[in-house]
């Protein structure tokens, strides 16, 4: 193995110090492979050395501007920082430079989301779904989006093919509840509401939408 391969694996078994050693021997032995100067860069944001991590990120360009990892790192940087206009941009040019990847779509839709522009974010959820069918998240968020934007039919597709795939997930079940509330299918959003107390019992969006039901009831003739 490489000394670059030996560091991403020390990382991923969480040996920090010794992917730092095997990074900084890979870039003294090639201090012009931008690739050595992303992985030192995804260890240090790893460990929320945010600024040296940047500084890797743009030395990284610096050698290739085509390197499309490097704008990906600033863009979680970035992103873990709350600045998502400037995250946005970093994704933006890494899918420019050809990363294509679902985790890249699914950062651009978050931060499109946060940004206000939850129809904008559509295209690149369903994209990370598309990517990864698993990915419970990314479908999460995309029927999020989908319900921000009033298409409440294919929010609850989404919402219902979370829950097939976590059971306990209680905000697909408030979020599925507040789609059938939106449709006046009262019963069935109040159903909704339970089924994400008896997973969440603080979950307080749902307390609060099941009791407004209830007192509706009470109320009617």
């Amino acid at each position: 193995m490489t000394k670059n391969e030996l560091g991403i694996q020390a990382m991923q078994e969480g040996k920090f110090e010794e992917a730092a050693k095997y990074f900084t021997e890979a870039i003294d032995e090639n201090p012009r492979e931008p690739v050595f100067y992303v992985n030192f860069g995804n260890l240090l944001a790893a460990l929320n050395e945010n600024e040296r991590a940047i500084r890797f990120y743009e030395k990284a360009i610096e050698l290739n501007e085509t390197t499309a990892t490097a704008y990906y790192g600033l863009g979680t940087v970035y992103y873990n920082q709350n600045n998502v206009q400037k995250a946005k941009d970093y994704f933006e040019k890494a899918m420019k430079h050809g990363l294509k990847h679902g985790d890249l779509f699914f950062m651009l839709g978050m931060c499109l989301n946060h940004l206000d522009q939850p129809r904008l974010a559509l295209p690149y959820f369903q994209r990370a779904v598309e990517l990864n069918e698993d990915d419970i998240e990314a479908m999460f968020q995309y029927g999020l989006s989908l319900a921000q934007s009033g298409l409440m039919e294919e929010a609850k597709k989404q919402f219902q093919l979370v829950i097939q795939l976590d059971e306990n997930h209680s905000d697909a079940y408030y979020n599925l509840g507040v789609a059938y509330a939106y449709e006046e299918k009262t019963e069935k959003a109040h159903e909704m509401f339970e089924k994400a107390l008896n997973i969440q019992p603080d979950h307080l969006l749902a307390g609060h939408a099941k009791k407004l039901i209830e007192e509706a009831k009470k109320q009617q003739p």
